[in-house]
């Protein structure tokens, strides 16, 4: 039965879908390019965190704003604005490689607007998914719509690493032409399937999404386990390290290397589209978390390159578990009219885990080490997991999604 629905409702999901695989690819092209682009520049570890850093700003600075657009606005429009931004960053770091004037100051910039593309972006595309698809069916939407992130992962990285042994530029331009990609495929969704909120843009509002995360413990413990988890346990921004100075690979082990997580979470997303998880969702939520920071700890005391490769995607494959979850609880349990709020606020803690743990990353790695800032962020993950259990048990013993 449900797969008939869902071959009823292919066409404006799979348009959805391809959108979030060229943006996706875009993305982590260009997160690529930049990070190896950085550390050519000035070979500074502290750099390449500070690049998550200023990726991150922004999601602090416009979160509010962010979802009171996505919930006031047509979503359709908003995350197309954001796609056609992204692809003038490209454009700019084009022209700069082009005529050799890339600098460490402008390649900040860029990162920041970047980021302020996608702060926007996050909570739009998120909250127009449940409008795709019937409710019976979004578990599984939410699976493959993490798959089409996680295909582009697989390719791109390695893509953009591979373009990128023939200069910046090889890089940086694809990345333009899979943005505006993305923005014709996200304004031929249906506009009937966006039902904007006329909320005002007053205080009241703006921190409603707030509000209504703090009124619900078992959404808030599910965010931010994910904020802490990989906060902590998070060493994508050390990559280019790990590949240029421990495993002693270029610009191609490095795309490998970030492709890899992504190899384990999208064979993860196609099984739980085919199986979504409908029992003990909370202990095998809490137990994906713990196997990412074990999996962590794994990564940094690796000095084997094809080893390095398989924990990363067991890291990528627990890290889907735990997203799919999430996703899906916090969506289901959210009205429309706030969905774009409260996706707000939960980029917000996915922003720090992600680009804000880049940074903690750089950090700890420029005190201590490479291997052991790798390590004991594994280590803190595994700690936050057995003290989230403890804080948050309704969650930890929850059932079903529903």
């Amino acid at each position: 039965m449900s797969q008939a629905l869902l071959l009823r409702h292919h066409r404006p999901f799979m348009a959805f879908w391809f959108a979030r695989v060229c943006t996706a690819s875009g993305f982590q092209m260009i997160t690529v390019a930049i990070g190896w682009h950085i550390y050519q520049l000035t070979g500074s570890v502290l750099d390449l965190g500070l690049v998550g850093l200023v990726e991150f700003l922004p999601r602090v600075m416009f979160m509010l704003h962010t979802g009171h657009v996505a919930d006031r606005f047509d979503r359709r429009r908003v995350a197309a604005t954001c796609q056609v931004l992204q692809a003038l960053v490209a454009g700019v770091l084009v022209f700069s490689s082009a005529t050799d004037s890339a600098s460490r100051e402008l390649i900040f910039l860029m990162a920041f607007v970047l980021g302020a593309a996608r702060a926007f972006e996050m909570p739009a595309t998120q909250a127009l998914l449940p409008n795709v698809v019937p409710k019976e069916l979004f578990p599984r939407a939410v699976a493959a719509s993490a798959s089409a992130m996680q295909a582009a992962t697989i390719v791109a990285p390695a893509l953009g690493g591979l373009l990128y042994a023939f200069g910046s530029l090889w890089v940086y331009g694809p990345t333009a032409v899979l943005y505006i990609a993305a923005c014709i495929l996200m304004l031929g969704l249906s506009s009937s399937q966006q039902p904007a909120s006329k909320a005002p843009a007053n205080l009241e509002n703006l921190l409603a999404g707030i509000r209504f995360i703090r009124s619900r413990p078992d959404i808030l413990g599910a965010i931010s386990l994910d904020l802490f988890a990989v906060l902590l346990g998070g060493a994508t921004a050390l990559l280019p390290v790990f590949a240029k100075d421990i495993l002693l690979t270029g610009p191609w082990g490095l795309g490998l290397l970030r492709s890899a997580p992504a190899v384990g979470a999208l064979l993860m997303s196609f099984w739980l589209a085919r199986f979504p998880i409908e029992r003990n969702v909370g202990r095998i939520m809490f137990t994906a978390v713990g196997v990412f920071g074990v999996a962590t700890i794994a990564f940094g005391l690796s000095t084997s390159f094809w080893f390095s490769l398989a924990v990363l995607a067991v890291l990528g494959a627990a890290d889907m578990i735990s997203m799919v979850i999430r996703g899906a609880f916090v969506q289901l349990h959210t009205p429309d009219e706030m969905r774009g709020r409260v996706s707000a606020v939960n980029g917000l803690f996915i922003g720090a885990s992600n680009q804000l743990g880049e940074f903690e990353s750089g950090v700890t790695a420029a005190w201590f080490g490479t291997v052991p800032a790798v390590v004991m962020g594994g280590v803190g993950t595994l700690i936050v997991t057995g003290v989230w259990i403890r804080l948050f048990p309704t969650l930890a013993k929850r059932d079903k999604l529903h």
